[in-house]
C-alpha cells in the first residue's frame, strides 16, 4: 500500500503564504498524478491543482496565479506553494496519488489532511 503524509498547514494572515507538502512512502511500484485538494465544512472537496509524473499541471481557476504545485520524484513528494492567500483558501487541505503499490491495481491514495486557515 501507499500512505500520505501531509504537513506545512497552520495559521496566516490574509496575504500571506504557507508551503504544504506531502511524502509518499510504502511499496510504492509508480506514481502516477499527484495533487492538491480542500474541504470546506459542508461543501464537497474541489479540486486545486494537480500534477503529472511529466510535470504537466493544471489548476483550479480560483488559484491560478497564486499557487504553484511542484514535485520531487525521487523523493515521492508533492508540493503546493501558496501565495496572496485569502480568506476563502481556508480549508482541510488533502493530497492524492494515483500510484500503483506492488501486488496493487492503479488506484488513487489520499493523506488524512493539513488545516489551512487564513484569518486577522
Amino acid at each position: 500500500q501507499v500512505q500520505l503524509v501531509e504537513s506545512g498547514g497552520g495559521l496566516v494572515q490574509p496575504g500571506g503564504s504557507l508551503r504544504l507538502s506531502c511524502a509518499a512512502s510504502g511499496s510504492i511500484f509508480s506514481i502516477r498524478a499527484m495533487g492538491w485538494y480542500r474541504q470546506c465544512p459542508g461543501k464537497q472537496r474541489e479540486l486545486v491543482a494537480a500534477i503529472t509524473s511529466g510535470g504537466s499541471t493544471n489548476y483550479a481557476d480560483s488559484v491560478k496565479g497564486r499557487f504553484t504545485i511542484s514535485r520531487d520524484n525521487a523523493k515521492n513528494t508533492v508540493y503546493l506553494q501558496m501565495n496572496s492567500l485569502k480568506p476563502e483558501d481556508t480549508a482541510v487541505y488533502y493530497c492524492k496519488a494515483n500510484a500503483i503499490a506492488t501486488l496493487s491495481p492503479l488506484k488513487d491514495y489520499w493523506g488524512q489532511g493539513t488545516q489551512v486557515t487564513v484569518s486577522s
